[in-house]
């Protein structure tokens, strides 16, 4: 069996490489196509089916699917689980056609429902219609790609699932390129990269469905006890995973009754607190998950227990210094990226405001992250849910409370507020049942992880300087100084470590 941290860092590796690529492609995009009417359009039709796959790229469908995969594989064997599998594949595959279908044949209603503004111009409307019916198929095949990919994750195949993400940016930034100057309408090359990238994504992974003999042979059979069971999880698993992104939605609506701005500094702060988020926090979940429900399986509640603690420990661990971090560093970071002549000084200080406020959820979102499959490897999907609805409920009179006296700062700061929240409760409900038993060492490790990252914010802070120098400063001087300190803090982080007794033995997943 594949060690966690070994499994972990390979997920981490594909996720970052996505992101890498994913800031290659919203440049690429920029330079070639700028921000007119067109890319206006393309990016309101890609809106639908690229909520899907954030969606599924968080791992809501891995959380309804891989416990009920391990439970044929552990109870009934494989031949079990692959006739579970060709009628998962059917039905799902089935209802997928009719919703596309549908979808393409309602796009003019669903551009108007996502962008009511196209309505004046009739023009754009048909442009932002055509485009969404050919993105719109991206939805059938990424959903079959999570499918795909939750398969492989039950056998602790992560490698391919964690690099398929990056492949729909590798073919966006190849149509841009090359496919967009012999178009008469070069948007629409974006389009049709869309809907390639999610055959070649589906594609991929096929052979490796092979190796393991699980290359399904579709049927269609919605009665199956399985497929039923799967489908009624799937939308409490959506809900109970997702409160970071309906609260994240939520600051974006009430930021339109704010200043001008607002939205867009609540957008870039938010692209820059996913980085850590999706490194660290998607790839502990998906790593954990396949095992946790091995250990339900096994009916091995001691090993259970320990596999949340290793998970928990790495996320204090690397989510504390990834706060601090992003808190001292929020303006210097805004500053080099964002800077220009459109995005100017005071709307970096701004857009560093709100990242400072969600730099201060990180550790709390990681948690979530570790904390929810312990509910739904054990196949619980409905005390998640209720936990979430609480912390929303909470965090919505947070945001109305805080957007007065703070501006889009206090809603980012409601954010994280909601997800300390969520993250207290989930926590809580996992210890009073006593399915989480944290053994001894979490004291020591605060005392070692707390300070190093207290001491690496303070060196950061002091060597940082004074912010308008950021300001004036050209941009290669502010990539080469910014990439020092980050890794100058690194370094401090664990050095400190280090000194405190912290060894690498100690990251390893107990028993």
């Amino acid at each position: 069996m594949a060690s966690l941290v070994a499994s972990f860092a390979k997920v981490g590796g594909g996720t970052l490489l996505s992101r890498i690529l994913g800031f290659v492609r919203d440049l690429t995009i920029a330079r070639v196509f700028g921000a007119d009417a067109a890319t206006d359009a393309f990016f309101v039709a890609f809106k639908i089916p690229n909520f899907a796959r954030r969606l599924f790229a968080e791992g809501a469908f891995s959380m309804a699917l891989v416990p009920v995969l391990n439970d044929y594989r552990e109870r009934q064997g494989l031949p079990a689980l692959k006739s579970f599998v060709d009628d998962l594949t059917g039905t799902l595959a089935a209802a997928l056609l009719l919703i596309t279908g549908l979808g393409i044949l309602a796009a003019p209603l669903l551009i108007l429902v996502f962008a009511p503004g196209f309505g004046a111009d009739a023009d754009q409307l048909a442009l932002a219609t055509m485009l969404l019916r050919l993105t719109l198929p991206y939805l059938f095949f990424i959903t079959l790609t999570a499918l795909a990919g939750a398969l492989l994750n039950t056998y602790e195949r992560f490698g391919v699932p964690a690099f398929t993400p990056a492949l729909l940016n590798i073919v966006l930034i190849g149509c841009a390129l090359w496919l967009a100057p012999l178009l008469e309408t070069p948007i629409l090359a974006l389009a049709w990269g869309v809907l390639v990238a999610g055959l070649v994504q589906l594609a991929f992974q096929l052979p490796f469905l092979a190796r393991l003999g699980l290359l399904p042979r579709p049927r269609f059979k919605p009665r199956d006890p399985g497929v039923i069971a799967v489908f009624r999880r799937l939308g409490p698993a959506v809900l109970g995973v997702s409160v970071g992104q309906i609260s994240l939605l939520l600051d974006t609506l009430l930021a339109s009754v704010l200043v001008t701005g607002s939205i867009s500094w609540l957008y870039y702060s938010d692209r820059l607190m996913e980085l850590p988020l999706g490194l660290l926090g998607v790839a502990l979940g998906t790593v954990i998950l396949p095992r946790l429900s091995q250990r339900q399986a096994a009916q091995d509640s001691e090993r259970f227990s320990d596999t949340l603690d290793w998970a928990l420990r790495l996320a204090l661990l690397l989510g504390l210094p990834a706060a601090v971090g992003l808190l001292v560093l929020a303006e210097p970071v805004m500053a080099t990226l964002f800077l220009s002549s459109e995005f100017g000084a005071d709307d970096v200080t701004q857009a560093a405001y709100s990242l400072m406020a969600y730099a201060l959820g990180i550790p709390a979102f990681l948690a979530i992250k570790v904390l929810v499959p312990g509910y739904y490897a054990r196949q619980d999907v409905r005390t998640p849910v209720r936990l979430a609805l609480i912390a929303l409920g909470v965090g919505l009179v947070l945001h109305l409370l805080l957007m007065v006296p703070l501006g889009h700062a206090g809603l980012a700061l409601a954010t994280a507020f909601t997800a300390a929240l969520n993250a207290v409760l989930l926590l809580r409900g996992l210890r009073r049942s006593g399915i989480y038993r944290p053994p001894p060492g979490w004291t020591r490790l605060l005392a070692q992880t707390l300070p190093a990252s207290l001491a690496m914010g303070l060196v950061l802070h002091w060597g940082l300087g004074e912010r308008a120098d950021w300001m004036l400063a050209d941009a290669w001087t502010r990539i080469l100084e910014l990439t020092g300190w980050i890794l100058a803090g690194g370094l401090v982080y664990v050095t400190l470590l280090l000194v405190a007794g912290l060894r690498p033995r100690d990251l390893r997943e107990c028993r």
